[in-house]
């Protein structure tokens, strides 16, 4: 269950707005594969933001749960994958970060 935020600092949001719903189904495609998820678990936002001129423009948050195939080297392979995709089609410097949830206390209503 990958829940992703996209943070774009609102200064280049406009230029990119249009190509995130073409990114968005690939970067499913690649999280579902990468994460041995299926699609509906999936859940995304992109969010403009004021962000400060001295901090990357573009960041993003993803939080999962834990299953022990997704190791560190996976979820930083997943990163990589993540900055490269959404680097393209925000043209900004994309700073990524993961947190994975606890099992026990995780609740989800859809």
């Amino acid at each position: 269950m990958p829940n992703v935020k996209i943070y774009v600092d609102e200064r280049i949001y406009p230029t990119c707005r249009d190509r995130f719903p073409a990114t968005l189904g690939q970067i499913r495609d690649m999280l579902c594969h990468d994460l041995d998820v299926v699609p509906p678990a999936c859940q995304f936002a992109v969010i403009p933001v004021l962000a400060m001129p001295d901090l990357p423009p573009v960041n993003v948050e993803l939080h999962m749960l834990p299953r022990p195939e997704r190791n560190r080297a996976v979820l930083l392979a997943v990163c990589e994958k993540l900055r490269d995709m959404v680097g393209a089609v925000t043209g900004g410097h994309v700073a990524i970060r993961v947190t994975t949830l606890d099992p026990e206390t995780y609740i989800a209503l859809k």
